[in-house]
């Protein structure tokens, strides 16, 4: 079954493009099933270039998925137009009152700031906390993650000493984990961050379950028991240029940044990146769907 997203969404004709099946509100109207309702809270800059990520990532899959987007407040947004943002995004007072069967929030370039210092540090803490209780699985990437220990957790940040840009090699740490099944014993996962995840830390501090690791990059996938909570340190999914757009944006800004480990062939930025992750990366989003999600949720979500 397709992911089901608004007609004029432009993950349509990229997606289309790509023969990702995608279905349109239009047709899927016409459809006599409980679509799983998915809500993404996207944090990124380049909000369309995420979408088009995680829509693809979620379409791999036989459920129906009904996605709605969410945005964290009304700011103008350098990157994306006005016009798209009001035509697809929905504000959290739109939502708070519904519960959902999962919920993704992604990344933000916000890796060196201090919680507090987060202008929407109190509006992530409120939805953080209402995922709780509304969602029956939420999925929690790269600096998502990071809040989301911080606000369940109260632990503090952990920064790394320069930051984590790259495809780093991960080994799965259990057998018996549906989140996991599948995964071959070592697998490649790109990373961007400043955030650590050292895995003693997490174990010491958390009754969280680590699932995959990596001895650079340190704790990768982590669950709850109850799987209501994912926390993914890295991002699985990122396009194959994805790195090397932020290490060309980080050298125009006179950054000059590192090249990314193990990405580039032969460490030229001039050459083109390889995807060498997307069987993964498709895994883990299918799987979570299916075991965290479908699974486990209710068929009626809001009763009346």
């Amino acid at each position: 079954m397709p992911i089901k997203i608004p007609d004029l969404l432009p993950a349509v004709d990229v997606l289309g493009a790509e023969n990702v099946f995608v279905m349109t509100e239009t047709r899927a109207a016409h459809q006599d099933v409980r679509p799983l309702k998915v809500l993404i809270l996207n944090l990124m800059p380049k909000k369309i270039e995420t979408e088009n990520q995680l829509i693809r990532m979620l379409a791999n899959s036989p459920l129906q998925v009904d996605v709605e987007l969410l945005r964290i407040d009304n700011r103008e947004s350098k990157n994306t137009s006005t016009q798209h943002l009001n035509s697809f995004y929905r504000n959290f007072e739109q939502v708070r009152a519904f519960k959902y069967d999962g919920l993704i929030i992604t990344g933000a370039p916000l890796g060196l700031v201090q919680f507090e210092d987060i202008h929407y540090w109190d509006k992530i803490q409120e939805i953080i906390r209402w995922s709780q209780e509304s969602v029956t699985s939420t999925l929690f990437l790269c600096w998502a993650a990071q809040a989301a220990l911080k606000v369940l957790y109260d632990l503090p940040k952990q920064t790394r000493d320069e930051k984590l840009s790259g495809i780093y090699q991960h080994q799965i740490l259990t057998q018996h984990e549906p989140l996991i099944r599948g995964f071959d014993d070592c697998f490649l996962v790109p990373h961007s961050r400043n955030a650590d995840f050292p895995v003693n830390f997490i174990t010491n501090h958390t009754d969280l379950h680590v699932l995959a690791s990596s001895e650079e990059a340190g704790a990768y996938l982590m669950a709850s028991a109850c799987r209501r909570q994912v926390y993914v340190t890295g991002h699985p999914e990122y396009d194959a240029e994805t790195l090397s757009q932020e290490y060309w944006r980080d050298m125009e800004a006179g950054i000059s940044p590192k090249i990314p480990v193990n990405y580039f062939p032969d460490d030229n930025p001039d050459n083109h990146p390889p995807n060498v992750w997307r069987s993964h990366a498709n895994l883990m989003f299918t799987n979570w769907l299916n075991y965290y999600v479908y699974q486990i949720t209710p068929y009626e979500l809001n009763p009346s």
